[in-house]
Order: structure tokens, then sequence, then C-alpha cells
């Protein structure tokens, strides 16, 4: 297949460019918010000690504080910009509960890609708010009503897209 040959080959190359990772960390840094804090959770850690006073110290990644309030827009940054070098102008997806649609039509808003989510009827229903917030952000957002209508038909809909 045409497409994943071309991918490799930019992404064999890129792994090694220095400006592109200055630019993937640049942005990661400035837009998503990275790093995110380590956050000791003193109270789970004092109730899971043991009597002998061992036990977990237990730490929460602080992912929630990302661009977006979740850990998918790392991944999407990156895939934006290989679309970019690759001169792609839409990026296609799919979402579930709709945090990876909202992470990719926040990307792809930033970047100027059309942005085009699938995402099943039926999820498109219980996160109606993640639906507004893609549409607001300029994605096309389209139901998939094949199936159960859920995040596996919407992956089989965006796969035949691409």
């Amino acid at each position: 297949m045409h497409a994943l040959t071309e991918l490799e080959t930019v992404f064999h190359e890129l792994a090694h460019d220095d400006d592109f990772e200055k630019e993937l960390n640049g942005i990661l840094r400035d837009y998503v918010g990275r790093e995110t804090p380590l956050y000791f959770a003193e109270r789970l850690t004092e109730h899971y000690k043991r009597a002998n006073g061992e036990g977990p110290h237990i730490y929460l990644k602080r992912e929630d504080l990302n661009h977006t309030g979740a850990h998918k827009i790392n991944n999407v940054v990156g895939q934006a910009l290989l679309a970019k070098r690759l001169g792609k102008k839409r990026i296609i997806a799919e979402t579930g509960a709709g945090q990876h649609g909202v992470a990719t039509a926040t990307v792809c808003a930033r970047f100027g890609l059309q942005c085009i989510i699938y995402m099943g009827a039926q999820d498109m229903e219980r996160q109606a708010l993640n639906v507004f917030r893609m549409k607001l952000l300029g994605a096309e957002v389209r139901a998939v009503h094949s199936g159960t209508a859920t995040l596996k038909d919407a992956t089989s809909e965006a796969i035949r897209d691409g």
C-alpha cells in the first residue's frame, strides 16, 4: 500500500531530523503544556500503607493538565506534523467518547488542516458536548450508523476513507 510505504519512509527520515524533533518538542511544550507534573498522592499512599509502615508510594501523572484535558493530544501533534511534512491537507480520525476527536480537531485547527472525525451515532448521542467541541473547532463529524454504531464501526469507516 503506497500510503504506508510513504509514511514509513518519512517516519525514518524524521526520526533522525533534529529540526523536526525541535519543532515537535516546542509544540508539545508551548501548545500542549508538557511536561506535565507528577503529583504525590499522599492520602492514597497513606491509605495503602500496611501495618508495618511499608507500602506503595503513589504518584499521579497529571495528563489532565494537557491542552484538551487528556493524553490524546500528545500523539495527534506528531501525526499532524508528519502529515504536514507529507504535504497532506486533511486528517481523518475516529473517536468513541470524543477525547481523541477533540484532540484531533484542536491540532487540525492549530495547523490549518481539514479534519474529518468518524464517530458512532450512539456515541455521538452520549457525548454531545464533545461533538459540539469538535464542530466548534472546525471538524466535520460524520455519524456512523452501521453495525453497533460505536467506536469499532467508526474505526472501520475511517479506514475506508483513508
